[in-house]
């Protein structure tokens, strides 16, 4: 048979549980709690279902956006404030961001009617690139980045119809974009 421990051995070991137990708390606490495993570490399980239960996380940029035309392109989504150059065989080339204007083209086909090299944009910053393809109201609606690579302030209630890009996009965009080529404007 085994000898029974002294009380004091009980209240000791039972002390030292604790404290090692709020220590391991606080030090989560103070880390945060720990994130989750990403799914494709996780194993997998027999399932009724003949689908995956979990979803894959996509990489990379947004696919092109369905129905937004065909052939040689410049494809631009109102909601995800996002542009797409797709070339002849209908594949995006490059896909970046955009900061809108405050007036929104409506979705259509358009194509780019003039093009300016520089001037000043109508929130009074000194733009470059400007590719234009519609108006709304009276606000001209166009591609454009900042000449010296900001992003826009806002608009203070002023109606502007500049689609800003970042600079090195507004040059690619400027250089994919002549006179012409469709423009495709989906929500």
């Amino acid at each position: 048979m085994a000898a029974l421990l002294p009380s004091w051995a009980w209240v000791s070991g039972l002390t030292v549980a604790a404290t090692a137990a709020v220590v391991a708390l606080a030090v989560q606490a103070d880390h945060g709690p720990r994130p989750a495993t990403p799914a494709a570490h996780t194993r997998p399980t027999a399932s009724a279902s003949p689908t995956p239960t979990t979803t894959p996380t996509p990489s990379g940029p947004p696919a092109l956006p369905e129905a937004s035309g065909v052939g040689r392109r410049i494809v631009y989504s109102v909601q995800a404030h996002r542009v797409w150059l797709v070339d002849a065989t209908g594949q995006p080339s490059r896909t970046f961001t955009v900061w809108p204007g405050t007036v929104d083209p409506k979705p259509g086909r358009y194509s780019i009617t003039a093009r300016t090299a520089a001037t000043v944009g109508s929130d009074g910053v000194k733009v470059e690139h400007i590719v234009y393809f519609t108006a709304v109201s009276g606000v001209n609606i166009g591609f454009s980045n900042a000449l010296d690579g900001s992003s826009p302030p806002p608009a203070n209630g002023a109606q502007t119809g500049g689609i800003r890009l970042h600079k090195s996009d507004g040059a690619a965009l400027w250089s994919f974009g002549d006179y012409g080529t469709k423009v495709s404007v989906v929500e």
